[in-house]
């Protein structure tokens, strides 16, 4: 892929979360999130082998289900209410449906089963971007309507995460999927919370982003893909404190 081609991918994956950070209309949030979603797909899928294939398509189809659910609910919303804004999510099957939707974008159990296969079909610098970058924008509109969204339905698919990314990374030993299970169990965390405070969840976030980063770029600079690797590896100087 050539360098004008990625610069032109990587600033429509930023245009793309940016628009749905700053709208206030679910029109203009459902457009950042597909600019957003066809935005990393030439970029999972640049290495031309069948599994990064295979992890794109995962991606756009669960994807694209759930940016179709978000314009279901808004529609919804819109016909009980009369509203298109993000702040005026008032209809109960609407705010359901909204929240099941943004929690499989992000990946919460049990619609995180796309998750752990894609990052495995990924390198670790695309799934950085998955794993960081790409929960910016459901997680901007979790904040947004914190206090409109189902608490119930987002207590329930959290506890469940948490319990899912515990236990389903102990018996792997692709380090993608580990860390993708470790993902599933933070989000899980951060959905729990923000039923409580939007604060908490986003000072959640912010230090959720600011360990995975360094922990996936050590993995990138020492060439390291599964647990085994860890063990025979050579202790880096310069990467033994990121990791």
């Amino acid at each position: 892929m050539s360098p004008m081609i990625t610069s032109i991918l990587i600033l429509s994956l930023a245009t793309g979360t940016i628009i749905t950070m700053a709208s206030f209309h679910w029109l203009l949030a459902w457009m950042g999130l597909e600019l957003n979603t066809l935005a990393i797909l030439p970029i999972i899928s640049k290495s031309h082998h069948p599994r990064a294939t295979e992890a794109s398509t995962k991606y756009f189809l669960t994807q694209a289900a759930a940016s179709a659910l978000i314009l279901f609910s808004s529609v919804m919303n819109a016909q009980a209410t009369g509203q298109w804004g993000i702040l005026q999510l008032e209809d109960p099957l609407a705010q359901t449906l909204l929240t099941m939707a943004l929690a499989m974008k992000l990946g919460l159990a049990p619609a995180h089963f796309w998750l752990p296969e894609v990052l495995q079909g990924t390198s670790f610098k695309t799934g950085l971007i998955i794993i960081t970058w790409q929960k910016l924008a459901p997680m901007a509109l979790l904040l947004l309507t914190w206090n409109q969204a189902s608490m119930l339905t987002l207590t329930m698919m959290g506890s469940l995460s948490v319990i899912v990314g515990g236990l389903g990374g102990l018996n792997q030993t692709q380090l993608r999927k580990i860390i993708a299970f470790s993902s599933i169990a933070h989000l899980g965390w951060m959905a729990t919370i923000i039923t409580k405070s939007n604060k908490l969840a986003l000072l959640n976030l912010t230090m959720y982003i600011l360990i995975s980063t360094p922990m996936m770029l050590s993995l990138v600079f020492s060439s390291t893909k599964t647990t085994q690797d860890l063990t025979t590896s050579a202790p880096s100087p310069i990467l033994a404190p990121l990791t």
